[in-house]
């Protein structure tokens, strides 16, 4: 397509105005600087936002996240929102495969000076007792009755089992676990490919990453939180595995049919979609949450082998380690929330793909050591960049339905990564940098290639400058596993 289209409304924010496509309820609003706009325009992610601005129900507009790339249905770094009692609908392809997908920070009481020298046996034991890759399996065996358990407890479920503490689950979205998940809404085949992956990394740009920070931005939030320079952390970024993606499979395949039967016309099949308040549209839900219930559970597992982990590398407690949860968060839900439109308080659906959840300060839904701060928004770059924390704003919920971008953005397919980088290249660059990478094979490790990705300095520069999100700590990457 072309430039003319998009209409400048500041040094941050594009406008796709609703006369673009006949249809269009709503015009689209793309976060950018005129540096990222060009990384833009190389695939058809615009295209998507105008699409999403058809659904039933939609309001305000259809939004994009400064990482914003190709992806089924809805752009990666879509954000939507669509009014339950005017007959909003919810999509499938706005929430993804990886049903909550999601990140965890975790902050520790070590230091870059106490890390360095055991930084190689540390990723090698993380390597060793975290199963990564495809398919991967863990040692965390669930019986049917349990798996659904999990379904519906999350990482309470976890922390039940000895896998965390109560604390953990008071620094998780929704606590670790969404209400109104029902088991029976999954198929036998999403049970299946989920039964041995809880406490899994999964594959594709999945990871376990030992950090540094590097840079202060906010000291007195800074000291809230804990952190400071030259402390190490850990981050995890992992989601719902097989379950998950079955899920989406299953609905996006069958709800392909209400497109007719409610009467509902969108430019694109992958953007099926079913009335919120429908039959249809309730029984994904219910799967959906379920997914992301497993999803938490994941992560829950995760953290705790990692606990392990650093436990056996320094010969202490994770407790004494101080590796204590700063957050977890979810890039890949719908949620129903609540927003003022037009004066009035109206019930949302919400649909966040490849967008972080970004609530300023007070927000009745965080926890009490954050209700002074806002919530901790964790934005991941690539293996050979930075990662940040930073947190939600008030902005962010008058203008994008407190929503925010999730990480990097793609600048290269994995297929175009895999055949244009050399991996002996890349690990050389990367071990110059003093960054140790474990994967559980060559293509993962080029797919995931720091320039196969955008600037995470970059997206993150756009959303602390257009106010929807606020600059913590940046961290740089010591130590990396991939699946």
């Amino acid at each position: 397509m072309s430039e003319e289209p998009l209409e400048k409304i500041d040094d941050y924010r594009w406008r796709i105005p609703k006369t673009y496509k006949p249809g269009m309820r709503v015009p689209g609003i793309i976060y950018a600087d005129e540096k990222l706009l060009k990384d833009i325009y190389r695939d058809k992610a615009i295209e998507q936002v105008a699409n999403v601005a058809f659904l039933p129900g939609i309001v305000r507009a259809s939004m994009a996240m400064p990482d914003i790339h190709w992806g089924y249905g809805f752009c990666i770094g879509g954000v939507a929102a669509t009014d339950i009692e005017e007959g909003g609908v919810i999509s499938p392809g706005g929430v993804g495969f990886d049903i909550n997908c999601g990140i965890r920070l975790v902050r520790t009481d070590l230091r870059l000076e106490e890390v360095k020298d055991k930084l190689k046996d540390l990723v090698y034991r993380l390597f060793s007792d975290v199963p990564a890759g495809v398919g991967s399996k863990g040692d965390i065996r669930v019986s049917a009755k349990e798996e659904k358990e999990i379904l519906l407890k999350g990482a309470q479920w976890a922390v039940s089992k000895g896998y965390g503490i109560q604390d953990d689950l008071e620094c998780t979205e929704e606590n670790g676990a969404i209400s109104g998940a029902d088991p029976d809404a999954v198929s036998d085949r999403a049970y299946e490919r989920g039964k041995a992956q809880s406490g899994t990394l999964g594959s594709g740009n999945h990871f376990l990453e030992i950090q540094v920070i590097d840079q202060l931005y906010d000291a007195k939030l800074c000291d809230t939180f804990g952190l400071d320079q030259g402390q190490v952390m850990l981050m995890i970024h992992s989601g719902s595995r097989g379950l998950g993606y079955q899920v989406c499979d299953d609905y996006t395949r069958n709800m392909v049919h209400c497109l007719q039967k409610y009467n509902i016309n969108v430019p694109d099949r992958q953007l099926s979609c079913a009335p919120v308040n429908s039959l249809e549209g309730q029984a994904y839900l219910s799967a959906m949450r379920c997914a992301a219930n497993y999803a938490w559970a994941n992560r829950q597992c995760l953290m705790h082998l990692a606990r392990l982990s650093f436990e056996k590398v320094f010969g202490k407690p994770w407790e004494k380690l101080g590796m204590h949860l700063i957050y977890d968060v979810a890039h890949n839900i719908a949620k129903i929330e609540k927003y003022t439109i037009d004066g009035k308080e109206k019930k949302l659906c919400v649909h966040r793909k490849g967008a972080t959840r970004a609530f300023g300060p007070g927000h009745p839904a965080l926890p009490e050591r954050y209700k002074q701060t806002g919530q901790p928004v964790i934005i991941p770059g690539d293996m050979g960049r930075n990662s940040y924390l930073l947190v939600g704003t008030k902005k962010a919920e008058e203008e994008t339905f407190g929503s925010t971008c999730h990480g990097a953005g793609r600048l290269k397919s994995r297929t175009a990564a895999i055949r244009t980088i050399n991996q002996n290249t890349l690990l050389k660059e990367l071990e110059s940098k003093g960054i140790i990478v474990k994967a559980s094979g060559r293509e993962t490790i080029v797919e995931e290639a720091p320039e196969a990705y955008k600037d995470v300095n970059d997206v993150v520069d756009v959303v602390h400058n257009a106010g929807i999100s606020k600059r913590v700590c940046r961290m740089r990457p010591l130590g990396v596993i991939k699946g």
